[in-house]
């Protein structure tokens, strides 16, 4: 059975040796050892995890982040490579449904920062298992933007989300889908029919899972 979470993580941190701690991403103000140090806390620090979604939290977060990036890069992506069998989020049992859709928008979001980089042809059993959290997640991402909005995956599925209104329609690939409801707009290559204003609307919108 094919592991994609381990195989994103694989050739994200592959990436970020290669490319070194001072390379952009796609994250704002986030070098590759930013971005590291986000995925070490995430797994290794429960004490500070929660605030990477809980706001109120998102201070201590952000100092323990700072910590962490604060350590040699070898030992950093160590870790990164390495993650811990105890870890809530990263142990056998749990490896796959939290980080195959995580790693893959962190690997994107190193290779897209990048000049020239184009779109990867995705393994299809890897586009059915973002698919399957995607059309989910995107209908909760959504549920409060002002159209009624379809999101389809030509070949995988479609989602009905949105508060109503205007119809709307965002096409794409599971892939080009991942990193654009997940705040990643200006990066993904997708497809929108519907109102300008509201496509504007939505190109624009504050997204994230």
């Amino acid at each position: 059975m094919p592991r994609y979470a381990r195989s994103e993580r694989k050739a994200l941190t592959e990436l970020m040796s290669t490319l070194g701690p001072d390379a952009p991403t796609l994250n704002e103000g986030w070098t590759t050892r930013d971005l590291a140090a986000h995925l070490v806390v995430r797994e290794r620090r429960p004490d500070a995890a929660a605030g990477i979604v809980v706001p109120p939290l998102g201070g201590y977060a952000e100092r323990v982040r700072r910590q962490v990036a604060a350590l040699d890069w070898t030992e950093l992506l160590g870790q990164v490579r390495r993650p811990p069998l105890w870890s809530p989020v990263s142990n056998p049992l749990t490896d796959e449904l939290t980080n195959t859709l995580e790693f893959f928008i962190h690997h994107e979001d190193v290779r897209r920062a990048r000049a020239g980089w184009q779109p990867r042809d995705l393994p299809l059993g890897l586009e059915r298992a973002l698919w399957r959290r995607l059309s989910a997640l995107g209908r909760l991402t959504l549920r409060r933007f002002p159209a009624q909005l379809l999101v389809q995956a030509p070949g995988h599925g479609e989602v009905a989300t949105g508060r109503g209104g205007e119809p709307l329609r965002l096409v794409g690939t599971p892939g080009e889908l991942a990193l654009f409801l997940s705040g990643r707009q200006r990066a993904a290559r997708v497809q929108l029919d519907g109102p300008q204003a509201m496509i504007d609307r939505l190109r624009t919108a504050n997204l994230g899972f």
